[in-house]
């Protein structure tokens, strides 16, 4: 296969490296099954740390354990881990977002988010709060207006629920959710009184905060890590009761965040 590459297999190892690191992680893990020479081009330091966040020396310098790496993409796999910094005051981790790649939701009438992560993975004795990162394609979005959606957050004995907005308020929502409500009241399906319809449904109801970068965010709900090395934390997200056609939810995934450290730096 690589006699067949063409003049791309005589370039210089290093301008092949050179263009990979333009790209994402996802990629340059993709370019290794390419060939021996991209392999080889797409493992050297002067990729991965095009990836890494441009203060990751001082990162290192805080982190309260030594971290050992052999080579700049093996450093990259180890910051995706949380690592305690500044005397454990404080949590950083390389955020998902540089991935090139997202879920987008097409069509759907139950709609259905699941994560779940090994509790060893996070730091024990720590107050967590799950989030979900995402947008909504107002061009494409239909049916995520209400009704409004669950959130359930489960480690051991502990369950963290909440009901959610993921559209974002406006006043064309609440005059759409109102009148659903009052159908479901109408056709005896939920007896509801009416000063406790839509309205206050969705004042009950969590709002996503906006991001700097651009994305939302929803807290899906809280627990403490004290599981060890044996719990499992589950996430979810549902709607399945409005029965209506569901789409433009672009889902970039799900956070965890330490509460009571001082929060997670974002890189």
């Amino acid at each position: 296969m690589e006699t067949d590459g063409g003049k791309i297999f005589s370039l210089p190892e290093e301008c092949i490296s050179h263009v990979i690191s333009l790209t994402s992680p996802l990629d340059s893990c993709r370019s290794s099954a390419v060939s021996t020479t991209f392999r080889s081009a797409a493992s050297s330091d002067t990729v991965w740390e095009h990836f890494l966040p441009s203060d990751y020396k001082s990162i290192l310098s805080r982190a309260v354990h030594p971290v050992e790496y052999s080579s700049k993409r093996e450093l990259f796999f180890r910051l995706c881990d949380p690592i305690l910094i500044d005397d454990g005051k404080m949590e950083v981790t390389l955020s998902f977002k540089r991935f090139s790649e997202v879920a987008q939701l097409l069509l759907v009438w139950w709609l259905e988010i699941r994560g779940k992560i090994e509790s060893r993975m996070l730091t024990p004795k720590t107050t967590y709060g799950a989030y979900l990162i995402y947008k909504v394609d107002q061009a494409a979005s239909q049916g995520l207006d209400f009704p409004n959606q669950e959130t359930t957050v489960k480690l051991g004995a502990q369950v963290s629920k909440h009901t959610v907005k993921i559209s974002p308020d406006d006043a064309e929502t609440r005059r759409n959710s109102r009148m659903f409500w009052r159908f479901l009241n109408w056709r005896g399906m939920m007896l509801v009184p009416l000063a406790q319809d839509a309205g206050e449904n969705n004042n009950a109801a969590r709002a996503p905060r906006a991001r700097a970068d651009g994305w939302m965010e929803m807290e899906m709900g809280e627990f403490y890590n004290d599981e060890g090395e044996d719990g499992e934390v589950e996430m979810s997200l549902m709607e399945v009761e409005g029965g209506d056609c569901k789409s433009g939810l672009i889902i970039q995934g799900i956070e965890m965040r330490p509460k009571k450290l001082g929060g997670r730096a974002s890189m």
